[in-house]
């Protein structure tokens, strides 16, 4: 199968099925002297790690990272990147291939199915192979290098509604989306108990539903990109809508934009008492002519309702025949939850590629 690598001077390829042996990914491109723990790979596994809630699939997968190659180990258990590639790998230990013997020659309405058979001939059909959301592990493992490459740069993502429900903004708080009582990702408290109410209904009925996640990116220098075919912003999309069940993504403001005047959509100027430029707003999501402006990288993106669910749905199988298919096994009520450190971990490594080349071709950062 091609297409496994993203990135220019980043570069990510990620190997591995959902119900192979091991997952994970080769990071060529890091700059040597890195420093960095374990931990701190394992921290954003863990927050994208399944079986954590009743509102996620119940795999049991500990997700442990092993760091094969690209590091040399340091007496206070750090490790630093040498600048060459980096190997990861993390074990799957939970899976249970029989739950998806029915489906072996039905094509799941709404799921790759159809098109990787179409496209390959034939398909992983236990847990979807490589369509899995289970390969998202090893992109979060590149993410979290990613983070450490442009010096002051924070990247953050909340999950801002679920299906018909929507977060009131005014409760926005970052640091409640870490709370152990937030099983969402969600900057409101207050919508804790609307999303578990909600979700439990559709859960409990067998169905799934869609979400909104929003990606902000602070600290993020101006100059990074280029006006036409590397835009900052292009590329940061492409990698947002590389997740899986990702149907649309928009920067800034993004389709709000169309319904308002130019005037209110012009991000205004004036000089800081640093000397250096002020935006009076962010309507363009820190992105202006592909290049970024300094302000925070602020994206949104839409994930579609699991197609794995247990209402029989009409399809054909590989002979031709009309069927019913229902999905049994263990499957997310709503994929677009653990989606939030996916978000981050694609953001990161877009922004972190356009660092390593916009410092090489101006030898500026």
């Amino acid at each position: 199968m091609s297409h496994n690598t993203f990135g220019h001077l980043f570069r990510v390829t990620t190997w591995g099925e959902s119900h192979g042996p091991a997952i994970g990914c080769v990071i060529d491109g890091c700059p040597p002297g890195i420093e960095f723990r374990q931990e701190d790979i394992q921290d954003d596994l863990d927050r994208r790690r399944p079986g954590q809630s009743r509102f996620v699939t119940q795999r049991r997968e500990p997700d442990q990272v092993k760091i094969l190659s690209g590091v040399l180990p340091q007496e206070d258990g750090t490790f630093i990147t040498t600048g060459t590639p980096i190997s990861m790998m993390i074990e799957n230990v939970d899976q249970r291939s029989k739950d998806y013997g029915e489906i072996a020659k039905r094509f799941r309405p709404g799921h790759a199915d159809y098109t990787y058979d179409v496209k390959y001939g034939l398909r992983d059909y236990r847990g979807g192979g490589r369509s899995s959301a289970r390969e998202t592990a090893t992109r979060v493992a590149a993410g979290a290098l990613a983070r450490r490459i442009v010096p002051g740069m924070k990247v953050r993502a909340a999950l801002v509604g679920m299906g018909e429900k929507e977060i009131d903004r005014s409760n926005w708080d970052w640091d409640f989306i870490g709370n152990a009582e937030n099983p969402f990702f969600t900057p409101d408290p207050a919508s804790v108990a609307v999303f578990s109410d909600y979700l439990d209904g559709i859960r409990k009925n067998g169905s799934s539903v869609g979400a909104v996640i929003e990606v902000v990116a602070e600290g993020v220098p101006a100059g990074l990109g280029a006006p036409i075919y590397a835009k900052l912003d292009q590329e940061i999309t492409a990698n947002l809508m590389s997740i899986n069940a990702v149907k649309g993504v928009e920067i800034g403001n993004g389709f709000e934009a169309a319904r308002i005047t130019g005037e209110e959509n012009a991000d205004e100027m004036r000089m800081g008492e640093d000397g250096k430029p002020v935006f009076l707003s962010n309507n363009a999501g820190g992105v202006l002519g592909g290049i970024s402006t300094g302000e925070p990288i602020v994206a949104r993106f839409a994930v579609k309702p699991t197609s794995s669910i247990l209402t029989p749905r009409k399809s054909i199988d590989k002979d031709g025949a009309e069927v019913d298919v229902m999905t049994k096994g263990r499957h997310d009520p709503c994929v677009g939850i653990r989606a939030v450190p996916i978000a981050e971990a694609m953001v990161a490594c877009a922004i972190a590629d356009h660092y390593l080349r916009h410092r090489g071709q101006t030898g500026r950062i």
